[in-house]
């Protein structure tokens, strides 16, 4: 099964999060900051779930810096995140390179619709 890296500097959205995933057969590992993300991209995760407000490089930035990494520019990354106007969304979507925009707060359906859509199951 796939393993998605979620990336969340609040532990009850990574917990929250992480218990979907792994209830519907996904392996997860966890970051709580942009940092941590791009250090944890050596365990080859299939996807990333990415927080755009975090401390440091928010969550466009490190998807930049995804995109621009040429071993890692295909794991597809959505973006999760409080920032919901369509000026976000198309940050999130043509500044950053993400794969998806999710607005939080999120329905679980629909997250779990986007991943599977995104791994292409």
């Amino acid at each position: 099964m796939a393993k998605i890296l979620v990336v969340d500097d609040e532990p009850e959205i990574l917990m929250l999060v992480r218990m979907m995933l792994e209830k519907h057969g996904y392996e997860t590992i966890e970051a709580r900051n942009g940092e941590e993300c791009l250090q944890k991209l050596k365990e080859n995760p299939d996807l990333i779930i990415l927080d755009v407000m975090m401390p440091g490089d928010d969550g466009w930035e490190v998807c930049r810096k995804i995109k621009k990494n040429q071993q890692k520019k295909d794991i597809p990354v959505i973006l999760l995140t409080v920032r919901t106007s369509e000026k976000s969304r198309k940050k999130s979507l043509e500044y950053a390179g993400a794969d998806a925009h999710v607005n939080k707060p999120f329905e679980m359906a629909e997250l779990l619709e986007t991943v599977k859509k995104l791994l292409k199951l």
